[in-house]
């Protein structure tokens, strides 16, 4: 008795379907987790310290490029007047009601929310930071209400190591 078709005419009829199964999944499967959190790449930058151990760069606060001096002993993002009039905070309206200590002795600084800060590519939303009263601070200092947010900071052989 002869069949119509043999076995080894449907072989790679067989191995076609396998490989089209195997590339676009069974039906009804998913080949991906719909809960599971995507995949997300880590910012990282490192920063070069200056003469002194400091680290000074440049960094986009809302939208604007500030330059500022990292500080690990500031609490918070410390603005001077003149570069929270630059970064849009419109300081002339702000509440100066909160006490700070700075190199330059007393004063008095307002709260704000920054809606980004932003060194090369790693970026914090929402950041805590003060505006400092006219007069009472040559630039800005980066402190911990924006370290504190990364993933991690560290600093080794005069680099500063940013990650988020």
């Amino acid at each position: 008795m002869r069949r119509s078709g043999s076995l080894p005419s449907i072989v790679p009829s067989l191995a076609l379907a396998v490989v089209l199964t195997a590339a676009a999944g069974l039906p009804g499967m998913s080949q991906r987790n719909p809960d599971a959190p995507a995949l997300r790449l880590m910012a990282m930058t490192e920063l070069d310290a200056v003469s002194g151990g400091h680290f000074i760069t440049t960094a986009d606060i809302n939208g604007r490029e500030i330059k500022v001096l990292v500080d690990t002993g500031a609490t918070a993002v410390a603005l001077s007047y003149e570069d929270a009039e630059a970064a849009g905070l419109k300081p002339h309206s702000l509440d100066f009601t909160v006490r700070v200590s700075t190199a330059n002795g007393e004063g008095k600084a307002a709260r704000v929310k920054l809606r980004h800060v932003m060194i090369n590519s790693v970026k914090v939303r929402d950041v805590d930071g003060l505006v400092l009263q006219e007069g009472a601070m040559n630039g800005t200092l980066l402190g911990m209400s924006f370290l504190s947010r990364l993933k991690s900071f560290s600093v080794s052989d005069g680099k500063l190591i940013l990650k988020n």
